[in-house]
């Protein structure tokens, strides 16, 4: 995103950058989930990181040969669009799979769904401070051997694999049962929807946060560096507080409570033009947004049988992959018109507003969920 503002100096094209990848993971999604239940899943992400690390070695390459252009970089956003809508439902219901005690299974998805997410909002802090000092092209290539490891890990894995259907019923029969599922499942439809908002309108803040580090902040990109730091510290804390959890009894609660907060620390963050008062406020939303993202990642892979698992968090990889680049694209538009601050502070009240709909829908969901255990 940095690259990307210093290049062209757009609002407008951050969203739209934005926009190129995430969209891709959006339509390719439904199609993801069935393939992600047909193969084998430690091997499709040796191949999904092996794929990202190729990607980042391309960014390296051109933008420390500066040569890169913003054509190049929405051709390689869109790759990894691609690549994102392979690799997350297949990361997702892999936990399940590395969970040996049926028991542990709550825990496991919020560490690993929480130490994912916090990668994503950590990953930038450290890319602001290392762009200060040494420029994009270093942080591409410091991504690209990150995906070594990560690899080398898959590699060494060893597990009982899950028996995966061979194409036993048609692509578009199994997208059918899966949408069935989540459309008709009131706990899985709502907190899809809610997710739908989370990710329009509570995500979109990290498309402008180059433009508050440069023109609101008057800063560089160590402030971005900062902010995004700030974020990091949010999702650690929340990181730990989901992590001890040993069910996912209260969690729905939670997650709205988290949504609120999420609103209403975005709503100040955009009126603020201090630097440290920004700071604390985006420790909030760092917070309030992990707690949405892994606390709905956390319900559905608990809710979700095994022979569906895969096609569930396919929807959830949609309603984030759809949601997030239309509201980046949207919040990107707005702030071209009427200013960051502006703009963000009105995505703040989207959410408090999407969090009084699912305060509202909350006691048919929890009389539901009952329901359902009873039944089993």
């Amino acid at each position: 995103m940095w690259l990307v503002y210093r290049l062209t100096h757009s609002a407008l094209l951050l969203g739209v950058v934005s926009f190129a990848g995430q969209i891709v993971s959006f339509v390719l999604g439904p199609f993801a989930g069935v393939w992600v239940e047909r193969l084998d899943r430690r091997k499709l992400l040796m191949f999904v990181q092996a794929s990202g690390g190729l990607q980042s070695l391309f960014l390296a390459v051109a933008t420390l040969a500066h040569v890169i252009t913003l054509w190049e970089i929405i051709a390689l956003t869109i790759f990894a669009g691609v690549v994102t809508a392979l690799g997350a439902p297949a990361r997702m219901s892999f936990v399940a799979q590395m969970v040996e005690d049926r028991n542990d299974l709550d825990n496991g998805i919020a560490l690993v769904s929480s130490m994912a997410n916090a990668a994503r909002l950590i990953g930038p802090a450290i890319a602001g401070l290392v762009i200060a000092a040494w420029g994009e092209g270093w942080c591409f290539l410091i991504d690209t051997i990150s995906f070594v490891p990560v690899i080398a890990s898959l590699a060494l894995m060893r597990m009982k694999p899950l028996e995966t259907r061979r194409g036993s019923r048609r692509m578009l029969e199994e997208m059918r049962q899966g949408w069935n599922y989540v459309s008709s499942f009131l706990p899985v439809r709502t907190l899809l929807l809610f997710f739908v908002v989370i990710g329009l309108m509570g995500y979109s803040y990290t498309v402008l946060l180059p433009v508050f580090a440069s023109q609101v902040l008057h800063g560089g990109p160590t402030t971005l560096g900062w902010l995004t730091s700030a974020s990091g510290i949010g999702a650690l804390i929340s990181t730990l507080a989901l992590a001890v959890r040993k069910s996912v009894v209260g969690l729905p609660r939670r997650v709205q409570i988290a949504g609120t907060l999420l609103g209403f620390a975005l709503i100040l963050f955009g009126l603020s033009h201090v630097l440290w008062l920004s700071l604390l406020l985006m420790v909030v939303v760092g917070f309030g947004l992990m707690q949405c993202v892994t606390g709905i990642n956390t319900i559905l892979q608990s809710l979700a049988p095994e022979g569906m698992r895969g096609r569930v968090m396919s929807y959830y990889t949609m309603a984030f992959f759809g949601a997030a680049p239309v509201g980046g694209l949207l919040v990107s538009a707005l702030a071209d018109r009427i200013g960051a601050p502006v703009a963000v502070g009105l995505t703040g009240a989207a959410c408090v507003l999407g969090s009084i709909w699912y305060a509202l829908e909350l006691p048919k969901v929890t009389a539901e969920l009952r329901g359902s255990r009873a039944g089993q």
